[in-house]
């Protein structure tokens, strides 16, 4: 029977399968943020579902999907330096690629156990409160099952130039923000180690939990 903990986990593979999905570039910068939301998805669900090796938890084939289409709708630059937190001004750029490379991979692999849970899931987006000129703005959504709805936000930013569009820079999944959650942790490592032992430490997390899934819990 579904239940809110399979609600949640549905949740938590939307939040990281909206990186699985891919849109022309044209189509991306000229669509409304809840109607990209929207769109994204219902993609991710019904991938899902028609996808064994995804909903298996296949995290290879996961990372393969990611790496290729993650740029045109995640900020991901922006979501690592936020969960980085000040530290971030005073890397490198080696480090801040390391950075970014071993988060993508945490929280795919956090996430992807989530994957096997989809099933007869649904998402609905909420009214969209912004005005024309609005370049930040939070798409609500709900993700539908037996039992309660799961909430599941999004912040998304309006780029500018090449690549265009709205970009996703942050989570909210049942009222906990995923680079605020991270920030926490972060920082703790940061300031016994520095930012090189933050690296070490999700590399080893990472080299770790290779080829296994960890689901929700593993964002804790």
């Amino acid at each position: 029977m579904m239940n809110r903990r399979t609600l949640t986990q549905t949740a938590a593979a939307l939040a990281a399968g909206v990186w699985l999905s891919w849109a022309p570039a044209a189509l991306a910068a000229d669509e409304a943020p809840d109607a990209l939301i929207k769109r994204l998805s219902t993609d991710v669900l019904e991938t899902v579902k028609s996808d064994k090796s995804i909903k298996a938890g296949d995290v290879d084939k996961i990372m393969v999907l990611v790496n290729k289409s993650i740029l045109p709708h995640v900020n991901f630059r922006r979501m690592t330096a936020a969960a980085v937190g000040p530290a971030w001004r005073s890397t490198t750029p080696g480090q801040q690629q390391r950075l970014q490379e071993e988060f993508k991979i945490l929280l795919v692999r956090t996430y992807s156990g989530a994957l096997s849970q989809v099933s007869d899931q649904t998402i609905v987006v909420r009214p969209l409160r912004m005005a024309p000129e609005d370049k930040d703005v939070l798409v609500r959504t709900e993700i539908r099952g037996r039992g309660d709805p799961v909430q599941l936000d999004y912040r998304l930013e309006k780029t500018p130039g090449e690549g265009s569009g709205w970009k996703i820079y942050n989570l909210n999944v049942l009222g906990v923000w995923l680079v605020e959650t991270y920030r926490s942790q972060f920082a703790q490592e940061i300031n016994a180690k520095g930012v090189d032992g933050l690296i070490e430490a999700l590399a080893a997390r990472n080299k770790a939990n290779a080829g296994t899934t960890s689901g929700v819990a593993g964002a804790r």
